[in-house]
């Protein structure tokens, strides 16, 4: 049996005895790792040191590279429903059908017709902490669940009562609003205790928690030391990389720092491997206004909020280019190679594999409802070998609008160093767009279907579209995807016979959605 010491159950006479410099080490007896996924919310690929960035300190999260393996490829989901359901299926979008950001809302009257998507996560569905509770771990989920509408959870968190019917045997109380006010920080202290105080309680055997951060999604908030500390250093109040901001991200690095002393001292820091990344990009500037435009051609949408620039990528959250969908993903603990760089693309519909991998499960015994679309990390993390991800295509599918985001109908695919990205019938161009100006945020309205095609090698900020100097790469890579879409059951959208050019902007809420196969009970 894994035993560990008996240590502190309280947090303050945790925190007192880490000042004290005491030094606890793992037991080490072997056996299956435990597994912590620290997911954070719209942090961008740029805002770590170990990514280039350069605003915000960030030794816990670097020191965590160091010692492990990172990244510089990896990709999510434009956004965080989608993402969430890809890592705790294992599946693209088209798979688990929740490509969209729930509650359910649309645009019934844009150029492009929207599919319908599934707006709550089965119950029955196969996820992966499903499967770890049955080779033995028990499981947790700390934080954002933002995977059901109803009484089994909504986005801020899962309901405890409900926590067995997605694979986790613990669920503590969501966090409460206080939490988003200001002064406050989005509950990363309380997420970090709950995640801690879950370990203390379970270390006689392989334990896995998701903690699942708030931050730094919007309103951002944090505490008013770590605001005033930014704003001594001349950060400004407002706008991109305002010192609220950066406060934020200061506090989010300083938590991991507290989880990885907090395993230390608990006895569990040599049998713990640590997976870290974002659900998506962050936000560069979002879009929108009470008087929005008729959808015609070169119709501009008005910024209306600026956060963090990511470049050198292009645009943010809600994006199809990088900035949107390519964030920070490092992995530390047994095993792992230490100062690894990983530069092959990876998604985070491999984490599924990975995880089981590295837990011992038996992938080859999965229902055949969990079909995982992903591969085994493992041969990558240890240093064996990156074979397996030198050319495996990655796939993003978007087939709705979410304006705010300038995103419209579209779907991408990335193989070696190329990237295409179509667009179904319009999109928007933001202000990393070619040609814009600099300060030039507003979106730029473009009608008809597009193909652009880009060498991330050369230009990973998206800017020289080759498509037409490269158009056997571009036509290879289009079937390449269009063949995946319709492999995978999804449709590509087409003309919407209800559209409206005066209507075509406007969202609705409660629209979209699929009907629902489960009742509520």
């Amino acid at each position: 049996m894994r035993r560990r010491p008996s240590l502190v159950s309280s947090l303050a006479a945790l925190a007192a005895l880490l000042g004290a410099g005491a030094d606890r080490a793992g037991a080490g007896e072997g056996g299956p790792p435990n597994l912590l996924v620290i997911l954070t919310d719209d942090q961008g690929w740029p805002t770590l040191g170990s990514y280039g960035g350069d605003k915000v300190p960030t030794p816990h999260l670097d020191a965590l590279a160091a010692r492990g393996t990172r990244f510089t490829r990896a990709y999510v989901t434009p956004q965080c429903t989608p993402t969430r359901a890809t890592l705790l299926t294992g599946r693209y979008a088209p798979g688990h059908r929740m490509w969209h950001v729930i509650g359910p809302y649309g645009y019934p009257f844009a150029r492009v017709e929207e599919p319908s998507f599934r707006a709550n996560l089965p119950r029955d569905a196969w996820t992966f902490p499903k499967a770890l509770r049955e080779a033995g771990y028990v499981t947790a989920i700390a934080g954002k669940w933002h995977l059901t509408n109803g009484e089994d959870g909504n986005y801020i968190g899962l309901n405890p009562a409900a926590a067995t019917r997605y694979g986790f045997d613990h669920a503590p109380p969501p966090v409460g609003p206080e939490q988003f006010e200001p002064g406050a920080d989005r509950g990363v202290d309380l997420l970090t205790e709950q995640t801690l105080a879950f370990v203390e309680r379970n270390r006689d055997r392989p334990w896995f928690c998701l903690l699942s951060h708030h931050a730094v999604h919007g309103k951002v908030v944090a505490p008013e030391p770590l605001v005033e500390k930014y704003l001594a250093l001349g950060t400004p109040e407002e706008g991109r990389r305002n010192a609220t901001y950066l406060a934020l991200l200061d506090h989010l690095d300083a938590s991991v720092g507290r989880l990885t002393a907090g395993l230390e001292c608990l006895g569990e820091a040599e049998e713990t491997v640590i997976v870290f990344l974002s659900d998506n990009g962050g936000v560069d500037v979002k879009l929108g206004g009470t008087d929005l435009p008729s959808a015609e051609p070169g119709a501009t949408l008005p910024a209306v909020e600026r956060q963090y620039d990511n470049a050198p990528l292009r645009e943010g959250k809600g994006s199809l280019y990088e900035g949107g969908v390519r964030v920070p993903l490092i992995a530390a603990g047994p095993g792992i190679g230490a100062g690894r760089v990983v530069t092959e693309p990876v998604h985070a519909v491999d984490l599924a594999p990975t995880l089981l991998s590295l837990a011992g499960a038996e992938v080859a015994s999965l229902p055949e409802n969990a079909a995982l679309a992903g591969v085994d990390l493992s041969p990558a993390l240890t240093g064996e070998s990156t074979a397996l991800l030198a050319d495996r295509p990655v796939y993003q599918y978007c087939p709705f609008y979410d304006l705010r985001w300038g995103l419209t109908p579209g779907a991408s695919v990335v193989r070696g160093q190329w990237k295409l990205i179509a667009f179904f019938g319009d999109r928007i161009d933001g202000g990393d767009a070619p040609g814009r100006s600099a300060g030039e945020d507003a979106g730029v309205y473009r009608v008809g279907p597009a193909a652009e095609l880009y060498d991330l090698a050369a230009d990973p900020g998206e800017q020289v579209d080759l498509a037409a100097a490269r158009p056997e790469i571009a036509a290879e890579l289009n079937t390449l995807l269009r063949d995946w879409i319709t492999a995978s059951g999804a449709t590509i959208p087409g003309p919407n016979p209800a559209f409206d050019p005066a209507r075509g902007f406007t969202e609705i809420r409660g629209v979209g959605a699929e009907p629902t196969r489960e009742r509520p009970r």
